[in-house]
């Protein structure tokens, strides 16, 4: 083995910072040397503008990315849900980690007598806004950015009832209160609760350590949820929610996914289980059922609606 440092990029919050170590603590396990860079994003430092409006699809990847082509960092960790769906010329995926909890929580304060009547909630997602807004049409949603530490901390200084996060992040630096709720009818975002790790692709030697690392089902499940997103033209702009699940018993895959309007009023969904076999087609032919059953339509008014 060459004694190589493998230089770990990653964003300088809290949560970014465990996913680095976390992924660290792996290549050290298996004889690596390593060294953790971290990186301030442009996302992190424009906090009063919400994400669809900085036009940047990979606003919190795109420095990091720029590290690692300019020869500062070797790998990046990701949130993969952060990661646009292409990756910039030169970059490769080279592992996915093990899923966690993909679901989405309701953060509340005080208590939810809020969800039988009118009630303000934050969050700086579209996907989660127009979920929300679809169950719950007479509430207001507000925009709430920063990391998830900035984002609690503001729901406390705040009267709003409640914001919504991924409960992966809470759970990871363990900051989930006893005040939540399980929004197990939200559809979670594309790759919700997975880590990614990319690399330089023409650097073997890293490519190969961090392969040792991939999780294969949670790649697969990923790959399916991406695609269905890069299909219906996602990224940051539009409310998609995506998830497959893998069935051990049957040998199948279940996917489930949604559109919707920005206001909520409008959702296509998809769901459908295939055999394991079918997997490589399954995001990509269920993105084309959504956009021949009125979405396409729905996207064009949802391109409208961001530009207005």
């Amino acid at each position: 083995m060459s004694n190589k440092t493998i230089r770990i990029g990653t964003r300088d919050s809290e949560l970014a910072l465990w996913q680095a170590t976390n992924v660290q603590k792996k290549l050290i396990d298996l004889g690596y040397k390593t060294e953790i860079i971290a990186v301030k994003s442009t996302g992190d430092l424009i906090l009063d503008k919400p994400l669809y409006e900085l036009g940047i699809t990979g606003i919190f990847t795109k420095t990091l990315d720029v590290a690692m082509i300019n020869g500062q960092v070797d790998i990046a960790v990701h949130s993969m849900k952060d990661v646009p769906t292409a990756l910039p010329q030169g970059i490769v995926q080279a592992a996915v980690l093990e899923r966690a909890n993909f679901n989405d929580i309701l953060v509340y304060n005080n208590h939810l007598d809020f969800l039988e009547k009118d009630g303000t909630i934050a969050t700086g997602s579209l996907r989660r806004q127009a979920m929300w807004l679809n169950k719950y049409p007479n509430h207001k949603v507000v925009d709430l950015r920063g990391n998830v530490n900035t984002r609690m901390q503001k729901l406390k200084e705040n009267n709003w009832n409640g914001a919504i996060f991924a409960a992966a992040g809470l759970e990871r630096i363990n900051i989930k209160p006893e005040n939540f709720i399980n929004l197990d009818w939200m559809i979670p975002a594309p790759a919700q609760g997975a880590m990614v790790i990319v690399a330089m692709a023409n650097d073997e030697f890293c490519k190969e350590a961090v392969a040792e690392l991939n999780h294969l089902e949670t790649d697969i499940c990923t790959y399916i949820e991406r695609q269905f997103l890069k299909i219906l033209e996602g990224g940051c702009t539009a409310p998609i929610g995506a998830l497959a699940t893998f069935n051990e018993k049957e040998d199948t895959i279940n996917f489930i996914g949604q559109l919707l309007s920005i206001d909520g009023k409008d959702k296509l969904e998809i769901e459908k289980t295939v055999d394991i076999s079918k997997w490589k087609k399954l995001g990509f032919n269920c993105a084309q059922e959504i956009l021949n059953n009125g979405g396409i339509e729905l996207m064009k008014n949802i391109k409208l609606a961001l530009k207005n």
